[in-house]
């Protein structure tokens, strides 16, 4: 806001995710502050307490709120917030085409899916879930421990593996799902 109008000023270019939400810049992040940050801003900048207001001061009120929205988002999904750490670091994130992850990993995430991939594998998608949830909640305390030890390039091959197990999260969600 401008300290002698109070009229709403547009976003900076480029902020600071862990700075808008007032998180330090760690992978590790308290979720219930985050999300009182969210809903505080959100009070602050939603569009619906701009309706009365300028045209302009309406658009920049959804420019922070859309903003808003994305930060919050990144930051308390374990996995964007990860490639978003590496992103501030100056590490691009593992490609596909990337041929670092190991054989024996490769061939479970082959195994998941083509149990996913089997129609008569209704009463194996519980199982699978649980497998998943175990393999993401280790994932992210690995992910955790290598960005506090500063290896970069273990926390970005956690990282690269962590997304095959969002990839069959997806998946799973929609086999879930009644056509």
């Amino acid at each position: 806001f401008c300290p002698g109008c109070r009229a709403l000023q547009p976003p900076a270019p480029g902020p600071d995710l862990f700075r808008l939400m007032d998180c330090d810049r760690s992978f590790r992040i308290d979720a219930q502050q985050l999300q009182r940050r969210f809903r505080s801003l959100q009070r602050v900048l939603h569009p619906d307490r701009f309706g009365q207001r300028p045209l302009k001061e309406r658009y920049y009120s959804e420019q922070h709120s859309s903003l808003i929205n994305k930060a919050y988002q990144t930051l308390l999904n374990p996995l964007s917030r990860g490639l978003y750490l590496l992103e501030l670091n100056g590490v691009e994130p593992a490609q596909e085409t990337d041929s670092d992850a190991d054989s024996v990993f490769l061939m479970e995430i082959m195994e998941i899916n083509e149990k996913l991939a089997d129609p008569k594998n209704e009463n194996i998608l519980e199982e699978i879930e649980t497998l998943i949830k175990a393999k993401q909640e280790e994932l992210t305390k690995e992910v955790t421990a290598a960005f506090e030890r500063d290896d970069l390039q273990e926390a970005k091959k956690l990282l690269a593996k962590m997304k095959y197990f969002a990839n069959l999260e997806d998946k799973l969600k929609n086999k879930k799902i009644p056509s």
